[in-house]
């Protein structure tokens, strides 16, 4: 058997929404092995199999061993691969299930004629660590996943800083703010206003009570978006936070925080939690651990290009 070779009797297919419960529970156990606590909603799995690929690899009594799928990004060159497997007899669908996920989305870049892939691991995945080396990927930086105890400490007024919910008539400016704020960064695939809320909006469930704008001297100057992806766990999710560069150091980012922690505790959410690029300029990690936030673990990301 070779690594993109599955035992005698197991398969691959493609995925459907009718697998939606037994891949979370995938999911899961993966997670509570490798981190502890089950880091996955259900619609984080709504969000995949929506996704451009998603497939699974099948034991011999028709059960799932393992899941690959390429996440659903900005569409730009860069593509996310993720692969879960069972902690308990699904390592032989790894290897497999990679060299799979990662032909699905050489294809895509050949279709573009340019792309790179990415790939996260927990530092304890050793296994998954050396999967991903031997095909080419090398360590580029690494994220904290960031977690918060509600109600959070008293966090101090930020004087002559305005926060308030976000109106659904200022979504655009909303938009522009979060894309102008994000083209500093070295990661940031920019796409328009219809893809982003293709992917945030439409269709979504969407809470906008949790969404915040700040504004100074009446100029809108940060975003704070939420995510409904951690809210079966009792958490509220802060998806984006962005500052404009001219309003940076001046308690915006401190302040969009605070409001969207006591709207969380208002709506019943016991943990907040958000993920960081350690790697960022901005030093986002400081205003993070600042209100009181701590890692709940760390993941390193990888890459390749994804072209031969």
């Amino acid at each position: 058997m070779t690594n993109d070779e599955l035992p005698a009797g197991w398969a691959f297919r493609a995925t459907s929404q009718a697998d939606a419960d037994d891949l979370l529970a995938l999911v899961h156990a993966s997670d509570m092995s490798a981190v502890g606590f089950a880091d996955f909603a259900p619609e984080d799995v709504a969000e995949a199999l929506a996704g451009p690929h998603s497939e699974v690899a099948v034991d011999a009594t028709g059960a799932i061993a393992g899941w690959a799928f390429l996440e659903d990004g900005a569409g730009g060159p860069r593509e996310f691969l993720e692969v879960y497997v069972h902690p308990e007899g699904g390592r032989p669908a790894m290897r497999p299930l990679l060299a799979r996920i990662i032909a699905a989305a050489q294809r895509r870049a050949a279709e573009r004629g340019e792309g790179t892939l990415r790939a996260g691991a927990v530092p304890v995945e050793q296994y998954w660590i050396d999967s991903l080396t031997a095909v080419g990927f090398t360590f580029v930086k690494q994220y904290a996943r960031m977690q918060l105890d509600l109600p959070a400490p008293a966090i101090e007024p930020v004087p002559d800083v305005m926060v308030r919910p976000v109106r659904e008539d200022e979504l655009p400016a909303f938009f522009a703010v979060l894309d102008t704020a994000f083209r500093d960064t070295p990661d940031y695939q920019p796409t328009s206003y219809e893809r982003w809320r293709e992917r945030f909006l439409d269709g979504h469930r969407v809470r906008l009570d949790e969404w915040f704008v700040a504004e100074v001297d009446g100029v809108l100057a940060g975003i704070l978006q939420s995510s409904e992806q951690s809210d079966v766990h009792g958490e509220g999710w802060v998806k984006h936070l962005a500052v404009r560069s001219e309003f940076r150091k001046r308690g915006v980012g401190r302040a969009l925080l605070a409001a969207a922690f006591d709207r969380y505790v208002a709506n019943g959410r016991t943990s907040a939690g958000l993920g960081v690029d350690l790697a960022n300029p901005t030093e986002a990690i400081r205003l993070y651990t600042g209100v009181g936030m701590r890692p709940a673990y760390r993941a390193n990301i990888y890459e390749r290009p994804a072209l031969p």
